[in-house]
């Protein structure tokens, strides 16, 4: 396996764990953590051994999200006050490689179950709704935060979240980027299952992986296959529009408003300019 900066991958028999391992930081998602996604599930793909991938974070959250100030060095454009067409172009190439991150587990053949403790916020969102089964412990938090910071949320939440809970309950945490809880999570499908704490959940999640494991895999991947052939054409479409909006809505006054308060520690105050 490639060594990761930011994932640390065990193998458990037939089960794979991918985890998030930036636990000082809350596991908000680095370059690295970008970056390094495709590869790892290109890997656990490949590798005949492995049946099931459970993804989970280290530490006392799943993801916060981007990291917002170490994105900075990877993405100047976010900050670029000229809105050109030459910056929008080159913003455009780099969302693409970002769709990819969370597109990885969708394309790996092997089911990926995302067992999520704790907080759960924006591009974490994003990951999990790009795995295939969601388990959760009771303190999990769920967050589509981009609409907060100044962001329409362009890396596939807005495409694969209404296939999973309905486009009311979508459009309510794209608008409001409220935090909801683990029942109400469970209430709208967006988890399967709700577990009293993390050690239970991570059992939980290895108990579900074992079981899909003992099932015969080409039957396991082919059934998958069939379900994402059912909903890649609108997800693929929706993609590639979004990129294209997202990279003509950034760099915006609020926008840098949203980074600048967050250094600040203060409350942002947005213009829509």
């Amino acid at each position: 396996m490639s060594e990761s900066k930011y994932y640390l991958v065990e193998k458990k028999g037939h089960v794979a764990w991918v985890w998030f391992n930036r636990a000082d930081k809350m596991n908000a998602m680095n370059p690295d953590a970008w970056i390094d996604s495709p590869a790892v599930f290109k890997e656990l793909d490949e590798d005949p051994e492995i049946r099931v991938i459970v993804v989970a974070g280290k530490g006392g959250s799943f993801c916060a999200g981007i990291d917002l100030i170490g994105m900075v060095g990877a993405m100047p454009e976010l900050m670029e006050n000229e809105q050109k067409g030459g910056l929008k172009w080159k913003l455009l190439k780099k969302i693409y490689p970002l769709q990819e991150t969370m597109s990885a587990m969708e394309k790996c053949r092997k089911p990926v179950i995302a067992a999520v403790h704790g907080a759960c916020i924006g591009a974490g969102l994003d990951f999990v709704t790009a795995c295939d089964i969601r388990l959760c412990s009771q303190d999990a938090t769920f967050c589509l935060k981009e609409a907060a910071v100044g962001f329409v949320a362009d890396v596939g939440v807005l495409q694969r979240l209404p296939l999973i809970v309905g486009q009311g309950v979508t459009r309510e945490m794209a608008y409001t980027a409220k935090t909801i809880d683990a029942q109400r999570a469970l209430g709208v499908n967006l988890v399967s299952e709700v577990f009293d704490d993390a050690d239970a959940l991570f059992e939980g999640a290895q108990a579900m992986a074992d079981v899909i494991a003992a099932n015969p895999p080409i039957a396991v991947q082919a059934s998958k296959d069939v379900l994402n052939h059912s909903i890649e054409g609108s997800v693929n479409e929706g993609l590639k529009y979004v990129a294209s909006i997202s990279s003509n809505i950034i760099p915006s006054h609020d926008l840098i408003e949203a980074f600048t308060a967050f250094a600040e520690k203060r409350k942002p105050v947005f213009t829509g300019k």
